[in-house]
């Protein structure tokens, strides 16, 4: 998330959902290196890769999805053939019970 709330976001391209940018991590790569490679991918913006926000298990699919907080360090907005929009939505965070100022 950018310092004024916004998200970084792609519209994917093999079925049009708004997702943060992600993927699969290579056999020899770290999380952090994987989700870097993963959002200049699918974006064309370099991220610095600061903090593990979130660990999720679809246990449906057998998917463990790591959630990391990356700021953006340089590039140009740019479409892949995994993704056909990129922007930076504003996000509202809410901790349960009340809406949470944006930092």
């Amino acid at each position: 998330m950018s310092e004024d709330g916004r998200l970084l976001a792609i519209r994917r391209a093999e079925n049009g959902t708004w997702e943060l940018p992600g993927g699969v991590l290579e056999l020899d790569e770290t999380p952090e290196a994987g989700v870097a490679r993963e959002v200049f991918e699918e974006t064309g913006i370099h991220v610095e890769v600061n903090q593990l926000t979130g660990v999720y298990k679809n246990t449906t699919r057998g998917v463990v999805a790591l959630v990391f907080r990356c700021e953006p360090s340089g590039s140009t907005e740019r479409t892949s053939s995994e993704s056909t929009a990129v922007d930076w939505p504003h996000v509202r965070s809410h901790d349960g019970k009340s809406l949470i100022a944006a930092r």
